[in-house]
């Protein structure tokens, strides 16, 4: 089912995994091209267009970061039988953490450059680099639980390389109960221990992301669907999660109106039973990419240059913000911001990616 091919360093590429990158990348540059548009204040909501629009393009993205998270499982979950503890940190922290670093310290002095904030406060800023990210590097937040997954991973793989199937799927399901609670909590209150004073009910040893890369690796290692039922499933549980997504802004959005973004937000999180169904399908659609195909080559680029597209793209998004939002009606200025700041941010990591010393600053 998987497809691979050698690249010219002899290394195997999983095709369909380059897709899943390159897509996802977009999605996550869609959802921030769509929160540029929320109003000041408490309106956050300006008009029904925007209420509409809004719910639309940003409901349909949400599944960016968990295909990221199932990408990763795919790829490094287990790690390697014979591999230390060690190699493994060393190989997966100094490919990522650098450039972290770097691009942390350039958005903590570009509002002092551009000349939005005083070097004093910059200053301030860029000292806080080691207990958080830089408020305006908000995409820099994903890599604080990628990070952690990767403390994980040598945890859990002696367990992965020997669960059976039907074990991960009672992990999958406990994790599936954690994935209702933010809907249970809201229309109903604290269940299972929840209480003020304790966070940590019955089941949150099963919760967060760390299912997702359970669900990555039980796709890889145990589910044996044909392309078809892949494909049938896939997109039903797409659509579904993507409706529920879509309406459960739509319905609570009040244009014009004060509103919290954590309302109108409620089911936008991305360990939520809606937003897994989704990502669940998005994937099984993706692992029926049994080619590289025409526009491989652009994709596998795209692929490869991510990481750097991913850390860069808020620098162009504020910059192609002010140029498309005065001459597009928002229903199409969102997704074109999104795509002219995806393709800036990729040939600037491309671009970047020639000079020596590049893997530091865009991995």
């Amino acid at each position: 089912m998987t497809q691979t091919i050698t690249t010219g360093n002899s290394r195997q590429r999983i095709v369909f995994l380059d897709y899943v990158r390159a897509v996802a990348c977009f999605l996550v540059v869609m959802i921030h091209a769509n929160e540029v548009f929320y109003g000041s204040g408490d309106t956050l909501l300006p008009t029904a267009d925007h209420a509409l629009w809004m719910a639309l393009w940003d409901g349909i993205s949400r599944i960016s970061v968990p295909l990221f998270f199932m990408t990763s499982s795919y790829l490094i979950a287990p790690m390697k039988e014979g591999q230390s503890w060690g190699a493994f940190y060393k190989h997966r922290f100094m490919r990522v953490v650098p450039p972290m670093i770097f691009f942390m310290a350039v958005y903590s002095i570009f509002p002092a450059i551009i000349g939005q904030q005083s070097w004093p406060e910059a200053l301030d800023t860029l000292l806080r680099i080691p207990l958080n990210f830089p408020p305006n590097a908000y995409q820099l937040w994903f890599m604080y639980p990628l990070l952690g997954l990767y403390l994980l991973i040598p945890f859990l793989s002696p367990w992965l390389r020997t669960a059976t199937a039907r074990q991960e799927e009672f992990f999958l399901f406990l994790w599936g109960i954690t994935l209702t609670l933010p809907l249970v909590n809201r229309w109903y209150g604290d269940v299972l221990g929840q209480c003020w004073w304790n966070q940590y009910h019955m089941f949150y040893d099963f919760s967060g992301y760390p299912g997702y890369l359970v669900l990555g690796h039980y796709i890889k290692t145990h589910l044996t669907w044909s392309t078809l039922r892949r494909r049938v499933i896939g997109l039903t549980c797409l659509i579904a999660g993507w409706l529920f997504t879509i309406l459960s802004f739509y319905i609570e959005a009040r244009p014009g109106l004060p509103q919290q973004v954590t309302d109108l937000e409620y089911a936008w999180c991305f360990c939520i039973i809606n937003c897994a169904i989704a990502t669940f399908g998005a994937f099984l659609l993706f692992t029926t990419i049994s080619r590289p195909g025409r526009n491989y080559r652009a994709v596998k680029s795209i692929s490869l240059n991510s990481y750097g597209l991913y850390l860069v793209h808020p620098l162009w998004l504020t910059l192609w913000y002010p140029v498309i939002s005065p001459i597009l009606p928002v229903g199409l200025a969102i997704p074109v911001i999104a795509l002219v700041t995806w393709f800036s941010s990729y040939l600037t990591s491309r671009l970047t990616a020639l000079f020596p010393f590049s893997r530091w600053i865009v991995g």
